[in-house]
């Protein structure tokens, strides 16, 4: 049997939604290349450009835990362009920012937009796609990932290189200012989660938010994140300090990794369609298993094989969100979905920044900088996703208390 394919209406719909993703993951892409340049022209530490690039994500954070107080009492389509109006404004403002304070709360700002703004497009697609098409529907708005790993890191160096560091951060107000556009013109009203399910769960009851069958689906989303990235923040500097790579080298690297990424993201949407989200999960927990020991175990290669073991890497790892996100929005009725995404997001960040914190403790950087543990942290995170295949089974065999609502 085979996936059922999208309507054209739908697809133009998911492109959209995919480019809001696009734009925010290259805003938070765009500032690491830019680190030497912003501690050179605003006199900072290490550790304060540190502080800027973490304010992104825990404004994301901090915003989806909020979010759940107000995020579903109003229609999704001005819910979203509220957002991402926000963080256009929010990223214009990194780009005439006249210092460090300045940057770190425009930063901050775009975050905490960017953050929630993601919740509901994830919201919008529970909605409007039927349950039959939703993987192969994340799986096109997910496939923006792999776009913004490949073109993050060159469009933020060529950007900067020839019309200064602002220039990176007015390129994506103009992109994001055409999405909007769009967005506004194109996007339907999208309201029923306003009607629906009333007499089930009543729109102020936050307590069924926290019911403890839909608290498992944040923890299934935290574990699955905490143990990526338990890895992937410190991918390039292994590559380059215990592999042989040149610095040179790494944008092929993320430029495979970032296509295999996109093309996966098509594949493993449909699989989730045609075999169900909790059984692609649970194969691609076990499936990842295998690159995760091979890459942190892996000798000085030559670049090719450098390549392939990345590309597979990113491809298997990345793609556990789709089936993840799939199944959690599933089990959620429409008029609680925006709210509860909203902690899944947070609970999706907080697992992204708490994993890098967590492997940074058990891994040591040598003088020629090579990294010291990289191989232990890559059986913890083998660990953590068997620890996700426990919860996933776990959250499997419960019936969900909202089960008669409209998914």
């Amino acid at each position: 049997m085979t996936a059922p394919s999208l309507p054209r209406q739908e697809q133009q719909m998911l492109w959209l939604l995919a480019a809001v993703q696009f734009t925010h993951l290259l805003d938070f892409m765009i500032v690491m290349p830019l680190g030497p340049e912003f501690i050179r022209l605003f006199g900072i530490s290490a550790a304060q450009f540190g502080a800027l690039v973490s304010a992104y994500t825990l404004a994301s954070a901090t915003m989806g835990v909020l979010g759940v107080f107000w995020l579903d009492r109003f229609d999704r389509k001005r819910t979203l362009l509220m957002l991402y109006a926000g963080f256009i404004a929010a990223t214009f403002a990194c780009g005439v920012a006249q210092g460090y304070l300045w940057l770190l709360l425009a930063r901050t700002l775009a975050g905490a937009c960017a953050g929630l703004a993601s919740a509901v497009v994830m919201a919008i697609i529970g909605d409007m796609v039927p349950p039959e098409r939703r993987g192969r529907a994340i799986g096109t708005v997910l496939a923006s990932h792999g776009l913004s790993a490949v073109a993050g890191v060159p469009l933020g160096l060529g950007l900067a290189t020839a019309w200064g560091w602002r220039s990176p951060f007015w390129a994506i107000c103009s992109l994001a200012a055409g999405v909007w556009l769009l967005l506004l013109r194109i996007l339907p009203p999208i309201n029923r989660h306003l009607t629906e399910s009333r007499d089930a769960v009543r729109q102020d009851s936050l307590a069924s938010v926290w019911t403890r069958h839909l608290a498992l689906g944040w923890v299934l989303t935290f574990s699955v994140v905490f143990a990526s990235f338990l890895l992937i923040p410190y991918l390039g500097t292994f590559m380059v300090g215990n592999l042989g790579l040149r610095l040179g080298e790494l944008p092929w690297v993320y430029l495979f990794g970032g296509v295999a990424t996109f093309f996966s993201a098509r594949g493993i949407g449909q699989l989730t369609d045609r075999h169900g989200p909790a059984l692609v999960l649970a194969s691609l927990l076990v499936g990842t298993m295998v690159p995760h020991l091979l890459f942190t175990h892996l000798p000085v290669s030559p670049l090719p094989v450098v390549i392939a073991a990345f590309a597979l890497f990113m491809a298997l790892t990345s793609g556990r969100a789709i089936p993840t996100m799939a199944l959690v929005s599933s089990r959620v009725p429409p008029a609680l979905r925006g709210r509860y995404l909203a902690v899944n997001m947070a609970a999706s960040d907080g697992a992204s920044g708490l994993g890098a914190w967590v492997s940074g403790l058990m891994i040591t950087a040598a003088p020629n900088g090579a990294l010291s543990g990289f191989d232990v942290v890559g059986w913890v995170a083998v660990a953590m996703s068997a620890c996700a295949l426990g919860i996933l089974w776990t959250l499997s065999r419960r019936t969900a208390s909202l089960s008669a609502a409209p998914t």
